[in-house]
């Protein structure tokens, strides 16, 4: 059966409100979150991006039972792999066991801040690849001194470590990527709901290295309102950096450069694209194509801050029966 998730938006919420919502959205029978990680907001008229780790250790302690994700943390730029292994140990000592460290190789928005350029895709996944190594040979407790290519640790030990391992899920976004990665990583996490990428992660996992089936995440924007046309504003005014696709998303550097490339969207492209108002059967059409595709985990991203509360309190519950199918 599939999961469904509620998605923390740091570019859209402040920390205490966030913290509210995770403990809300347990409340309303969601079965996981997952937070962004993120140093802007796409649009300036998000207007938000807490610490997203810092958050996720309040949400660790705010709830009881429903797991936690990055979606996604760049460990490559902005953190250094070693202090990633670092937070992601610490956090899954205060979740208990519920935390699930989602890794991918970021966006120019968030990672340029630190002055060192924006590197082109090969380097970005070659980064990945290499941090991956240095997290997990971290996360073993064991005192690391390394030279790579491109991370140097020196003598670097993570001294408070969890009983529970800490699953590593990657973003990957074609062949060349599932290929790369699957032998990495313990689950996956995809923007396209391609049956081929899902398959082909599936086989290399459990063929070529004897696993079983993975988990396989994905996230779905909707804008539930009781009005249609507040819903479409809203999705317009907040959203409409997600019709970029995702090369143009990993490499504008600034809300300002988001807002000039979608000048010329329309509310009626959002409308198009994302289910916008009260109808729970909308929702339950735009999430069907990653079931079909065998995704296990779909998480949701209701837009809007100002909606957050109205939305769990009113609409997630009924919404997650008619996803369900109860």
């Amino acid at each position: 059966m599939t999961r469904f998730g509620y998605t923390l938006m740091t570019e859209q919420s402040g920390p205490r409100e966030l913290v509210r919502y995770a403990v809300a959205a347990e409340q309303a029978g969601f079965d996981f979150l997952v937070s962004s990680d993120h140093y802007s907001p796409w649009l300036e008229s998000q207007g938000h991006a807490p610490h997203a780790w810092t958050m996720l250790g309040a949400v660790a302690q705010a709830t009881e039972r429903i797991p936690l994700m990055t979606y996604v943390c760049c460990p490559t730029m902005r953190y250094h792999p070693a202090i990633v292994a670092q937070q992601a140990a610490t956090l899954q000592i205060l979740a208990e066991g519920r935390f699930t460290l989602g890794l991918g190789s970021g966006e120019s928005l968030n990672e340029h801040v630190i002055g060192a350029g924006w590197p082109g895709l090969d380097e970005r996944q070659d980064r990945l690849a290499e941090a991956i190594g240095l997290i997990r040979d971290l996360l073993t407790g064991d005192t690391i001194s390394r030279a790579g290519h491109w991370y140097r640790v020196d003598a670097a030990k993570i001294w408070d470590l969890p009983a529970q391992p800490i699953p590593i899920a990657v973003a990957v976004s074609g062949p060349e990527s599932v290929r790369r990665f699957a032998p990495l990583a313990d689950a996956m996490i995809t923007t396209d709901p391609d049956p081929e990428l899902v398959d082909s992660w599936q086989h290399i996992k459990f063929v070529d290295h004897g696993n079983g089936p993975s988990q396989v995440t994905g996230q779905v924007p909707i804008s539930w309102d009781t009005d249609r046309n507040k819903a479409i504003h809203r999705a317009h005014d907040q959203f409409r950096w997600s019709t970029c696709g995702w090369d143009v998303n990993a490499n504008l550097p600034t809300p300002a450069g988001f807002a000039a490339a979608t000048q010329y969207v329309r509310p009626r492209d959002l409308a198009e694209q994302i289910p916008c108002g009260p109808d729970f059967d909308d929702v339950a059409e735009s999430v069907r194509p990653y079931q079909d595709a065998g995704f296990t985990d779909i998480a949701l991203v209701q837009i809007g801050d100002e909606q957050q509360d109205r939305f769990l309190a009113e609409a997630a519950s009924p919404l997650l029966d008619t996803l369900r199918g109860t």
